[in-house]
Parts: structure tokens; sequence; C-alpha cells
């Protein structure tokens, strides 16, 4: 198997930096090729700006920014960093996305990455033979699998199906349905470590081995079982059937 771990924590001697070594090396040792991407120390820029794409000169040729980027990428054009990012994507079976949960999302420079690296025509806005596009379990990274490591200072039941901050599931649902389905990666239960500003050494130890673990079983681990757009389960608007899930509403509805 083929991962690309991205890891976006700034400080070095963090517990996620030694989940990072860990989860890293348990992979190799399991004989799994692993790529990694660490956003920091690349220096990676977060902002969509003109140097991502050629300037257009005339003002018939401007573009929207989503347009210019999938102009880019099919002319080839796309600036070098983006284009890296993409072949280690191709060249995947499997994504890991790991950093601290901020402000009840990840940093700015992974979303950054998200904005510049998964651009239209390369992992979404993509059609199939009937011109339909593809998208919730069938776009640009169809095939592909995903799985988010994080980490949150809260204790487990703060962010339970009742608890204060939210049930962590949709907490990350933006995540995991609206980036990793929408573009057609699995999305695989994330690992999350509760309480992370409180860890003693004995708990970061006890969380590598946790993550070992995981990571032991990550050919089988069965993904969440999003619903397909394309399968049936919507209509025409792109809302839920009533006989599918009656009477209840919210995210999880998405869930089959």
């Amino acid at each position: 198997m083929k991962t690309l771990w991205i890891f976006a924590h700034p400080e070095a001697r963090s517990l996620n930096a030694a989940l990072r070594d860990t989860g890293v090396a348990a992979l190799r040792e399991a004989g799994h090729q692993v790529r990694e991407s660490d956003l920091y120390a690349m220096g990676w820029k977060p902002v969509v700006d003109g140097a991502d794409f050629p300037a257009r000169e005339r003002p018939e040729d401007r573009l929207l920014v989503g347009d210019a980027q999938e102009h880019a990428y099919r002319t080839g054009e796309l600036s070098r960093d983006i284009r890296a990012e993409q072949e280690k994507i191709e060249w995947a079976d499997t994504l890991v996305f790991h950093f601290p949960l901020w402000w009840f999302g990840p940093p700015a420079i992974l979303k950054g990455w998200f904005d510049r690296v998964l651009v239209q025509g390369f992992a979404f806005g993509v059609q199939d033979a009937e011109g339909r596009t593809r998208r919730y379990g069938d776009g640009g990274l169809a095939g592909k699998r995903a799985m988010v490591v994080t980490s949150v200072g809260a204790r487990p039941s703060s962010f339970g199906p009742r608890g204060i901050h939210g049930y962590v599931e949709d907490v990350l649902f933006p995540v995991h349905h609206g980036t990793f389905w929408y573009t057609g990666m699995a999305a695989l239960p994330p690992f999350v470590v509760y309480g992370a500003d409180r860890s003693t050494e004995a708990d970061v130890k006890e969380r590598q081995e946790e993550l070992r673990e995981r990571l032991r079983n990550l050919d089988a681990l069965a993904p969440l079982p999003f619903r397909y757009e394309a399968g049936g389960d919507y209509d025409a608007d792109l809302v839920l059937r009533p006989e599918l899930a009656p009477g209840r509403t919210g995210l999880q509805v998405h869930s089959a």
C-alpha cells in the first residue's frame, strides 16, 4: 500500500509530531511505501493567488478562480509546488491528514493546501461518459481512501453525541464528507487524541501504541458509510428521498 502523510503542525517537538513519526515508522515497518508532506517544514503557501496559474492579459480572458485553476491544471501550467502535491496524491492509495483541531477545523495552512491542490478538473468538476458531474463518492479521486489523525484539548465525553462541543463525527463532517467524499475518497474513521494539552509521557506512549494498532489494520479498515450521490438516494434537487431515514434531519442522514 502507498500512503501519503500530510502533516500540519508547527511544532517539531509536539505530541502530534511524535505521533506522526510513530505512524510513518509503523507503516514502513509493515512494508508500506510512505511519502510525506510536512506543510510547515515545507513553508507551504496557503493562499490562492495569481502565481498559481498564468495571469490573463485581456479582459475577455479573465476567468473565475476555479476556471483559471482548471485551465492551468489541464494545460500543465499550475505552479510547481501544486503539481508536486498532485503527483503525490496520484501515487498514493491512502492519504492521512494529520493536524490539531483548531477552532473546530484544520489549521489555515492545511485549508490552503485543500484550496490550492484539490483544484477543479483534478479533484472535482470532472464528468462521466454521459456528461454528468462526478461527486460524493465518485469525484476525481475516486478509489482512494483518506483518514484524519487529529488532537483536541477536551475530554472525550465533551465531543460525544450529547457533548457541549458537538459530536466529533459532526465536527469533522466538512472534512470527511465535504472534502474527502465529495472528491471521491472513502473517509476512514478518524483517529482522535483527546486531552492532548494535558498528556503525560505515559499518555503519549499509550496514544502511540493505539496509533500503531490502528495502522496495523489500515488495509482492512471499513470506511464511513456515506451515501453516493449517484446511488439513487437523492432526488433531482439533491435532497435525500423521504423514504430514507424518515422523519430525521441533520448530518447523520447522509450515512447509510
